[in-house]
């Protein structure tokens, strides 16, 4: 796609006065810039005048028929960036000798993966993604079991671009602009769970080298799957076992004890009862929602300071920052919506300031855990380092 056949930004006002500003790359990719309210930014954008190379073939999926995993073999994935200096950072704006993936300053930037584990399939008729030779065939098809089983890794993976700036992470991140990134999230999550083929959409943050993070740069990712992830399968079996309301009870029961770190009108953050790694928190609303479309506007905008100081709290446990995975598990797109509430999931492998915890053979292996740290000292070594987090 040459210059003079760029789009022009569509632009569209989303809550909380953040404006969302549509394009697309110079492959085709979609790239989107959220502005946040009463930005400096101007209005206009550059547009992405890069030569770059066809946008490559779908991975693929094999079915392990042992377990009923679908694994995905993204090999285009070996040769991504790992580690660059800020002079040749691929998520920053670019400039005359960074030629990156985000043609203008801005504030927050989403945009298709060039290296995605998922996808690029072709979803609209304005897309220049390859076709999927093979996608799956709904739930069903998916559920099957055989040997010799694959797909085409149909879906979607994106990147979401927590600030300009080339170090942090979500959690140095201002209040107003935390409060634009649940304003993305919840614009992505609606149009990714309204693609064809899509089962389930993940927004998460890796943060940190202990984590495997390739880029130091403030990022986050979104994944849309074809089909519902195994740890998902298995909390609608827990469900079913069990009663439709078992997370609404699982909520009243940690906000009874004494693992509560976190409180405010509309969210709980908690270490959760049976808490598998060192460090684990879970963030859940009070009232009952499947995803991030679902949030009120008082809901996202009592999210966005919780959320920071609970971040900022784990990085006061000790005198450098935490690595940790930070996933927000939201219902699937097509089941479960009303048992199912979105929930936030930190975990982090550090059990003190020089020790990990690495999985070993009865995790790893055989998926039986061995914890070392209660999780109400946990809960009550937080709650002490949040105390000294300034208010926001």
């Amino acid at each position: 796609m040459n210059i003079e056949e760029s789009p022009e930004l569509r632009i569209t006002e989303l809550g909380a006065g953040v404006v969302k500003r549509a394009t697309r790359l110079a492959d085709g990719r979609e790239l989107f810039y959220y502005d946040d309210p009463g930005t400096s930014l101007d209005a206009e954008r550059a547009i992405d005048a890069r030569t770059l190379d066809e946008r490559p073939e779908t991975a693929t999926m094999r079915q392990d028929v042992l377990s009923g995993d679908w694994i995905t073999f993204a090999t285009k994935r070996q040769n991504r960036v790992m580690m660059p200096g800020a002079d040749a950072d691929p998520l920053a704006p670019q400039t005359p000798t960074n030629p990156s993936e985000v043609p203008s300053r801005y504030d927050v930037a989403v945009f298709e993966n060039r290296s995605p584990a998922f996808g690029p399939a072709l979803t609209d008729a304005t897309d220049t993604a390859p076709a999927a030779s093979d996608p799956p065939r709904g739930l069903d098809d998916m559920a099957h079991l055989g040997i010799g089983r694959t797909r085409t890794s149909a879906g979607r993976c994106e990147v979401v671009c927590f600030s300009p700036e080339p170090e942090g992470s979500l959690g140095t991140q201002s209040v107003t602009r935390a409060r634009t990134i649940i304003e993305a999230w919840a614009d992505r999550t609606a149009a990714l769970s309204a693609l064809p083929g899509i089962e389930q959409v993940f927004p998460f943050e890796n943060r940190g080298e202990a984590i495997g993070v390739t880029l130091p740069h403030p990022h986050g990712q979104i994944y849309s799957y074809p089909y519902i992830t195994p740890r998902t399968q298995r909390l609608l079996d827990s469900i079913a076992r069990t009663a439709p309301d078992l997370m609404t009870r699982v909520l009243e029961s940690e906000q009874s004890s004494s693992r509560v770190v976190l409180q405010n009108e509309h969210w709980t953050a908690f270490v959760p009862f049976a808490a598998r790694w060192p460090l684990e928190v879970q963030v859940m609303p009070h009232r009952h929602a499947a995803d991030f479309t679902e949030l009120t506007s008082a809901e996202r905008d009592a999210l966005a300071p919780l959320f920071l100081r609970l971040l900022r709290g784990v990085d006061a446990l000790y005198e450098t920052p935490t690595a940790y995975i930070g996933a927000w598990h939201q219902a699937p797109v097509n089941v479960g919506r009303d048992s199912i509430r979105m929930r936030f999931e930190l975990t982090s492998p550090r059990r003190a300031a020089d020790k990990l915890k690495f999985l070993a053979g009865t995790e790893a292996a055989m998926n039986a855990w061995s914890a070392e740290i209660l999780p109400e000292d946990t809960a009550a070594r937080l709650r002490d380092a949040i105390d000294t987090i300034p208010a926001l």
